[in-house]
């Protein structure tokens, strides 16, 4: 009986220490060409139904690895909750989560925006980034693609990188362009909030070529 106590309380403080203090953000911009995607094109959309796309695919406007080392920026502030290599389809990837106040109901919501063919990171799991800062470079998975930004934004905060995992649906995953717009400027807040960050299951990908 003791021990099941000590193990719970080891859970619960882990869980307790699983959270930030931050902010809510003040708007969200588009991750590429800085702050409405100019220069920029979405080559394919959120697609929830077969053939699955989870998200956005954005290119430059001149085609092929023109936009290979361009700029990617953090949408709006959060905090880094994933930055690896983990190499097979994905690279280099980034999530952030984000804390919002939502006009229509004046709740605090949370979404991950993620990032992913990344050629280089600028940030690190538990930094503190601002929208609109310089978080990476665009990439091209090794040459597996051209060059291109692979961009969603989650409802869900369990998904991590186990998106197979998940039910396909509207209530997981936003229209990352809709979701963009429709939260673009938000009033700006000073008191911070309690963010959860330990939510999804740890991803260690795959280390091989």
């Amino acid at each position: 009986m003791i021990a099941r106590f000590l193990f719970l309380s080891i859970l619960f403080q882990g869980a307790m220490m699983a959270q930030v203090r931050m902010k809510l953000a003040d708007g969200f911009d588009f991750p590429v060409g800085k702050p409405n995607a100019e220069g920029y094109y979405k080559a394919r959309g959120l697609r929830l139904t077969p053939p699955v796309h989870f998200g956005e695919d954005w290119n430059g406007n001149g085609g092929g690895d023109s936009d290979l080392h361009d700029p990617i920026y953090a949408v709006g502030d959060g905090v880094v909750t994933f930055a690896a290599d983990v190499r097979v389809g994905w690279g280099r990837v980034i999530l952030i989560r984000h804390a919002y106040r939502d006009p229509g109901t004046g709740q605090v919501k949370f979404v991950d925006s993620q990032y992913g063919h990344l050629r280089s990171m600028l940030v690190k799991k538990g930094d503190m980034v601002k929208r609109g800062q310089k978080i990476a470079t665009m990439g091209n998975n090794r040459g597996m693609y051209a060059a291109h930004l692979h961009f969603e934004i989650r409802y869900n905060l369990k998904i991590g990188m186990w998106r197979e995992s998940i039910v396909k649906s509207r209530e997981n995953w936003a229209d990352p362009t809709q979701f963009i717009r429709k939260y673009r400027r938000l009033k700006k807040e000073w008191r911070p909030v309690i963010v959860p960050t330990g939510t999804y299951r740890e991803y260690r990908g795959h280390t091989g070529l």
